[in-house]
């Protein structure tokens, strides 16, 4: 048997009759998951798969888990990325064992792992807040307001999308995010001049011809960058080596200002009537306005937490009230920032709604999520294409 992570038992989950499926997880923190008589079995975490040792350890322990399971399995399931090793490597067993191979939508697959932990029943509306997942029409998701079940799911709506000057660099560099932001507000024609301090004045102007002429500035819902944006607007981060390094500095600024400071935040209003597109670019421009690096910055950290995390809220809420669901699931990495979850959550909770957490936001628990739809599917008897979207998105 593989050895087991450190979830391998998920307090509160009911055996089910659902029928066993294998799940090969995504990219980032990779970890693979037997999920059998409704309950997971466990790789050990083989963490990104852009390096050959973890491609290798995720095929060893794939083959382990099928090895090892009791009843033979009616699926493989995966994201919906193609290029992903694990997506790859999903196709291929699925091939040598007759059985489909179903792609399962890296949101959906984030929210249904909550599902599967705390095994409910019947709707939810699911917020999926980090830093990427193909969504089904190609783009860059990561800020998705989600309604789901056993047997479907939707998307209710998403993040106001940021340009990503320079595609996946964008992610590396916080002040593109923060150029993308002045972009969004309408004042492109300020990044050259706000940014040739910090980055250079070549790479300031090159960005904003970039998002004037919209030359490979993909557009993304991303939550992850919107914080990156954040730190980058306040010069806590110019460029980041590890993953969420922009995020955990602004995280913390806002940690060490609430510890210290007890008046109330006056928190300017986001409009979450727009179920579509919840408009958060406001919250840029008091940021943006703010020294880089001044007395300030602490402050206004904290600000952005409570004024995102009050609009994510109110959202969720809004959309709560809207499909007749009283829990809320809350999923991806984002979600690892205990400041944003817990005035999230605390929010929701005054408003009298059940809110439920993985006990692994990222994507290390993701592969309960994909096995959990992917039997559903099958259960329903409607097995799809391998790059296709599992369940009906409707």
């Amino acid at each position: 048997m593989a050895e087991l992570a450190w979830f391998s038992h998920v307090p509160g989950m009911k055996p089910g009759n659902l029928p066993p499926v294998l799940a090969c997880g995504a990219w980032l923190k990779n970890a693979a998951c037997l999920l059998t008589s409704g309950q997971p079995q466990w790789s050990v975490l083989h963490g990104d798969l852009s390096h050959p040792d973890a491609c290798r350890a995720l095929e060893v322990s794939a083959r382990a888990l099928l090895h090892d399971a009791h009843h033979p399995v009616v699926a493989v399931a995966h994201d919906l990325h193609p290029d992903f090793y694990s997506s790859r490597l999903a196709t291929e067993l699925a091939h040598e064992l007759g059985v489909p191979a179903i792609g399962v939508q890296h949101h959906h697959a984030h929210i249904a792992a909550v599902m599967a932990e705390h095994g409910v029943q019947g709707a939810v509306v699911g917020l999926a807040l980090d830093g990427v997942g193909l969504g089904t029409d190609g783009a860059a998701w990561g800020g998705e307001l989600l309604w789901v079940d056993q047997t479907a799911w939707r998307r209710m709506g998403h993040l106001w999308p940021l340009a990503l000057p320079g595609g996946d660099v964008a992610a590396r560099e916080p002040w593109r995010m923060a150029a993308a932001a002045l972009h969004a507000l309408g004042r492109t024609h300020q990044v050259g001049s706000r940014f040739s301090s910090v980055a250079g004045e070549s790479a300031a102007h090159m960005v904003q011809r970039m998002l004037e002429r919209n030359i490979n500035c993909p557009a993304t819902s991303s939550t992850g960058r919107w914080f990156d944006a954040a730190a980058g607007a306040l010069g806590l981060s110019v460029h980041q080596a590890h993953e969420a390094e922009a995020a955990m500095a602004l995280e913390q600024q806002a940690t060490a200002w609430l510890a210290q400071n007890h008046t109330p935040i006056v928190l300017h209003g986001v409009d979450t009537q727009a179920m579509e597109q919840l408009d958060i670019r406001s919250l840029l421009t008091r940021l943006l306005e703010t020294p880089a690096d001044g007395d300030g910055v602490p402050a206004a950290a904290a600000w952005f937490h409570l004024a995102l995390a009050d609009a994510l809220a109110d959202w969720a809420a809004l959309a709560a009230e809207q499909t007749g669901t009283r829990t809320v699931c809350l999923g991806g990495g984002c979600f690892l920032n205990k400041l944003l979850t817990s005035h999230v959550t605390a929010s929701l909770q005054q408003r009298g709604l059940r809110v439920l957490l993985p006990q692994s936001c990222g994507d290390a628990g993701l592969a309960l999520g994909q096995a959990w739809v992917a039997a559903h599917q099958v259960v329903a008897g409607h097995p799809t294409h391998p790059e296709t979207e599992s369940l009906s998105c409707v």
